[in-house]
């Protein structure tokens, strides 16, 4: 249950901030950028939070299913099933928002995968790391 937890709470916040900084580069706000700028992306950030949350649970919470099936697959390390988890959130994120852009460059490419791959992986190392049963050392 701790996993799911995890990827509840890190998915959409993570995702959402990557979300937001692909469609920001996407649309030419970064051409001139100083402190101020940086400022007002963190604004709408926070006030663009709790959607991130309604919208991106769901998708973490099915991504946080797939580390947990592949968690019960004992010869799959907890670095493969990263990858794997990984792998799968980018092309999910891709498949998602990588229609709504208008032109197809090798940035838009990798930049609407980072919001499913990012957050993936780090919930994944998360569940790893506080999720899993700690095996004991034999005294």
């Amino acid at each position: 249950m701790k996993r799911y937890l995890i990827f509840a709470a890190v998915g959409p916040f993570i995702g959402g901030f990557l979300m937001l900084v692909a469609t920001t580069y996407g649309s030419g706000y970064w051409a001139q950028t100083n402190a101020a700028e940086v400022a007002k992306l963190f604004v709408v950030f926070g006030n663009t939070l709790q959607y991130a949350y309604l919208f991106g649970v769901v998708p973490a919470l099915m991504i946080g299913a797939v580390d947990d099936i592949l968690f019960h697959v004992k010869r799959i390390g907890w670095v493969t099933r990263l990858l794997i988890v990984g792998a799968i959130g980018f092309a999910v994120a891709q498949l998602i928002y990588g229609f709504q852009r208008s032109d197809a460059s090798v940035a838009q490419f990798i930049l609407y995968g980072l919001p499913g791959l990012v957050p993936a992986m780090v919930a994944s190392w998360l569940a790893h790391k506080y999720a899993e049963p700690q095996e004991v050392a034999a005294a």
